[in-house]
């Protein structure tokens, strides 16, 4: 197949977070099994290509009354094309999506117009099938099916819309509908109109055919009021052309086994060199207390969908239990210093570097004797998945991915991988927390858990095949239109 992908940010051009890592892996994960995978993205100003080609440099945009000239540049890279859309006034800025103040004022335009350049790209290369991701490519489907509705090219051509995080919706006022030149029908019930403003996610719900989110649990979770932002009846409503499936992890990069920007590789027959990774990190974050001390690693956006808060409400009795913590991560201002705080508090067992760095992550994964994920929601996760590959035995919250992924261990039995908790309290968390240091005391017991988890594949090779199967069952004569979902609530009623 011909499969254009279009997102705002790809590994290992332009990253913030897990979205970067899925458009990074399962590309060429495709491509190796024969398809032909093109990739759209914006050039920011941190993107560094090497000798890429001008596939385009006078590539007309149209925003309302305005016209854009832009240019697009293309690499080829593990058997991937990647086309990077090349608008120094909208994507030459030092952040993506805007600034530590806040979203850039007019993300509703950049989006836009990278929207109708991933269209422009498409008419040229004539895929087959068309996969976007997030509320930044929400346009797509939506433009398509209706501004290009009679193109010949493109108007015919079904689209994967893939939700990473619901959370993130791309949420304007309606008065732009006028400046942005949208088509005037679009600002409706049925189009992206969304309790009065427009709602670029909420173009790929409605309008791709078929929709896809990063777990299985996540996808169950996102048709119910608690965890679907508002969205969960429409997506209730499109309920049959959604499916979870799971993210992958890319081995090639995070295995101790072979991971060079560690202290001393290891694996499960050789546990031993995981001592030399906790010391490299206890004296990385300046951890004053002995390595014989268990040691709680946190890689993380600092942010309340992460659970930072209940670990700032459970902190005190956290810290009275026997552990050091290491937390690396970076986000809302409120959590920063709450973190900061903590670490001037518990000098010496608590400490925190507050970066985006991908050499520290690898560290914490290896060095940590456990990696604690309480997440109020989590739509997938890969930490988890990391953690497990490393020999370092999550604790969680059951949630989303990290839900489908972590077993509770059963010290009777030998079997799982980790331990989670349900109810978002800090006594469920320390619960789970105190579970993990008493199996922790028990050397054979933790050893044994450390071996189930670095067993574990939770590979690109699993997931794959799924999207090929949506990508097949979208394939359709050109004009066949969107598939509905069935049910007797009106389509109006579902969506408000």
């Amino acid at each position: 197949m011909k499969i254009l992908m279009a997102a705002s940010e790809v590994e290992p051009f332009s990253k913030t977070g897990g979205l970067a890592d899925i458009l990074g892996a399962l590309p060429p994960q495709l491509a190796s099994r024969g398809h032909q995978v093109n990739v759209v993205s914006p050039f920011y100003r941190s993107v560094q290509l090497s000798e890429p080609a001008v596939w385009a440099d006078n590539l007309s945009i149209t925003l309302g009354p305005d016209a854009h000239v832009v240019r697009v540049l293309t690499v080829a890279n593990d058997g991937v094309t990647y086309y990077f859309v090349d608008y120094p006034p909208f994507f030459g800025r030092d952040g993506f999506y805007g600034t530590p103040a806040g979203d850039y004022a007019d993300n509703a335009y950049r989006f836009l117009l990278f929207s109708k350049a991933v269209i422009e790209i498409a008419r040229v290369t004539s895929p087959d099938v068309i996969h976007c991701h997030d509320w930044q490519t929400g346009l797509v489907p939506a433009l398509l099916k209706t501004a290009h509705a009679a193109d010949p090219v493109v108007g015919g051509v079904p689209v994967v819309f893939t939700i990473h995080n619901l959370g993130y919706q791309g949420s304007f006022d309606a008065s732009l509908m006028g400046p942005l030149g949208l088509p005037a029908g679009l600002m409706s019930v049925d189009g992206l109109e969304f309790y009065g403003r427009l709602n670029y996610l909420k173009g790929g719900l409605v309008f791709a055919d078929a929709l896809t989110t990063v777990s299985e649990a996540y996808a169950r979770e996102i048709q119910t009021p608690e965890f679907g932002a508002g969205l969960d009846g429409l997506l209730a409503w499109r309920g049959s052309v959604l499916t979870g499936i799971l993210n992958g992890v890319n081995y090639e990069s995070w295995d101790p086994r072979t991971d060079r920007l560690i202290a001393a590789n290891y694996s499960a027959d050789n546990l031993e060199a995981k001592q030399a990774c906790k010391r490299d990190l206890i004296d990385t974050f300046g951890i004053t207390s002995g390595p014989d001390r268990p040691l709680i690693g946190m890689v993380s956006r600092l942010a309340t969908q992460k659970g930072s808060d209940l670990v700032g409400v459970a902190a005190q009795d956290l810290m009275a239990m026997d552990i050091s913590i290491t937390v690396l991560g970076a986000g809302d201002a409120v959590y920063v210093d709450l973190f900061r705080s903590l670490e001037q508090r518990f000098p010496g067992r608590f400490a925190m570097k507050v970066a985006y760095d991908e050499t520290l992550a690898h560290k914490v994964e290896a060095g940590a004797d456990m990696f604690l994920m309480p997440s109020r929601y989590e739509p997938c996760g890969l930490n988890q998945m990391y953690s497990l590959r490393y020999g370092t035995p999550p604790v969680v919250r059951a949630t989303g991915g990290l839900d489908d992924t972590i077993e509770p261990y059963d010290p009777a039995t030998g079997k799982g991988n980790g331990f989670k908790f349900r109810e978002y309290t800090a006594p469920a968390m320390l619960a789970a927390v105190r579970a993990a240091l008493d199996v922790y005391q028990n050397r054979a017991q933790w050893r044994q858990l450390m071996k189930n988890g670095m067993a574990q594949d939770f590979s690109w090779a699993r997931a794959v095949p799924k999207y090929e199967q949506i990508y097949q069952r979208v394939l359709r004569p050109v004009g066949a239109g969107a598939p509905e979902a069935s049910g007797s609530a009106s389509k109006k009623d579902l969506l408000t």
